[in-house]
């Protein structure tokens, strides 16, 4: 049996916690050459008012994310005074850093606006059961502002037998629930859109597009043109180096139709393992904490190398 607690311990030290004060959009300067993370783990107090929801909207966070963050905190009322935790450190993606990408296994967007050294990051419902986001790389092909939402058959035929019959056209305005932004991509059928939901930024709930808070949406108009590379995948364990160690965040892995997946975790962790060669070799690994870090499945990097003299071999050391 291990304990989660160390690790949420190295997460909130002294190091790397900051108490939040007023909200700021979440964007960071690029980590130099060989450098993957970015950001620092926050606290805030909760309000008597306040829930998970309304605080992961103040904060440009997820619904998720915040209960992932926070075991054993009631998200409908976290109760004054309480502290919660803000997972806003983050292990960049793999692969280029150029334009959209997306972690479905994150509910998360990375944008890097081209020639700048930042990088924008905002939370993302997707697709729920029989309704997946698609694995793919396409790019931005059309940016609408205030768009008109023209329920694709399927939906109305969903709503129909539900007995909740939609109009042919929902036009702009605040029953419209593609927000008031949208952005078309190349792979036909799925969008980026503002909602017109409270709920379900951060979680499985579209019928496959993404949604994004309305702020955020807005915001990223005003930044990504037409033609937008967007690399959408799905990663729960994501590696990354920062001032000399390896670090590992790990997600609830999803399945193909992006509901939580039963799969052996120890497997996915080589196999990332495996993927990232190019990062994870030279260290020798804790797999104490990697076990921790992969039941936790909290978002928020942990460091997992130790020591070259802590460990006589990478490979005996294995607990898998």
């Amino acid at each position: 049996m291990f304990c989660r607690a160390s690790v949420v311990a190295r997460l909130v030290s002294p190091a790397f916690l900051l108490i939040a004060g007023q909200a700021a959009a979440l964007s960071f300067p690029l980590p130099p050459p060989g450098e993957d993370v970015v950001g620092e783990v926050r606290v805030i107090q909760a309000k008597y008012e306040d829930t998970f929801a309304d605080i992961a909207k103040a904060n440009d966070m997820g619904y998720l994310e915040m209960v992932a963050a926070n075991p054993g905190v009631d998200p409908w009322l976290p109760g004054e005074g309480r502290n919660i935790v803000l997972p806003t450190r983050y292990i960049l993606p793999p692969g280029p850093r150029e334009g959209i990408v997306i972690n479905l296994a994150e509910y998360r967007m990375y944008y890097y606006p081209k020639g700048e050294n930042v990088v924008y990051t905002y939370p993302l419902g997707i697709g729920r059961e029989g309704w997946g986001s698609p694995v793919t790389n396409t790019s931005i092909i059309d940016k609408i502002p205030n768009p008109a939402w023209y329920p694709p058959k399927s939906i109305l035929e969903e709503h129909a037998a539900e007995g909740n019959p939609l109009p042919k056209v929902v036009p702009p305005g605040p029953d419209n629930p593609l927000g008031p932004f949208k952005f078309r991509l190349g792979t036909p059928g799925y969008l980026i859109h503002g909602s017109n939901k409270k709920f379900g930024i951060g979680m499985r709930v579209s019928h496959g597009c993404f949604r994004m808070l309305n702020d955020n949406v807005l915001e990223l108009a005003k930044m990504a043109p037409v033609g937008t590379k967007v690399r959408i995948f799905s990663e729960p364990y994501k590696f990354g180096v920062s001032q000399g160690q390896l670090f590992l965040e790990a997600h609830t892995p999803l399945d193909d139709h992006g509901e939580p997946s039963v799969v052996d975790k120890h497997t996915a962790v080589l196999t990332a393992l495996h993927n990232n060669e190019q990062i994870t070799a030279g260290y020798q690994l804790d797999w104490n904490v990697i076990r921790e870090v992969v039941a936790g499945e909290d978002g928020m990097p942990a460091e997992v190398s130790v020591p070259v003299s802590n460990v006589a071999s990478t490979e005996a050391e294995m607990p898998f």
